[in-house]
């Protein structure tokens, strides 16, 4: 056996053998497993932020809506029927289709007021962008 390692050894330090040790492979695969970690902790966060924008802007599409809804038929019932074109109002659909996050969020109406529930929070009205702080 020695005399086997002490030919590989001789052939490798010649020139003879190409590749790489087990050693070398194995800190090569640790360093990527520490950079992989680093990553995804770093980008923990980022999907609560982008949950906590797509609220934003799908209750600023809600409150457009709305207003469009609004200008159009002053008398008109706010619901979400009435904004996507899909009762007997004229005008519309104000929206294509109802805007939905239940991993983070949810819009409704109740008694013609725009409401956004967090997942596991409270309702509460919406009343612009920061009625979203609640979403993670």
């Amino acid at each position: 056996m020695i005399s086997t390692y002490q030919r590989l050894k001789r052939q490798r330090d010649a020139g003879e053998i190409n590749g790489f040790t087990l050693i070398e492979l194995l800190i090569v695969i640790v360093v990527l497993g520490i950079l992989a970690a680093v990553v995804i902790f770093a980008l923990g966060g980022v999907t609560g932020k982008s949950a906590k924008a797509a609220c934003q802007a799908d209750g600023a599409t809600l409150s457009t809506a709305i207003s469009a809804l609004k200008a159009q038929d002053p008398a008109a019932t706010i619901n979400s029927a009435n904004l996507q074109g899909t009762s007997t109002i004229t005008g519309g659909p104000y929206i294509q289709s109802w805007p939905n996050n239940p991993n983070h969020y949810a819009f409704s109406f109740t008694a013609g007021v725009l409401q956004v529930t967090p997942k596991g929070g409270t309702k509460v009205a919406y009343t612009g962008p920061a009625s979203c702080n609640g979403v993670s």
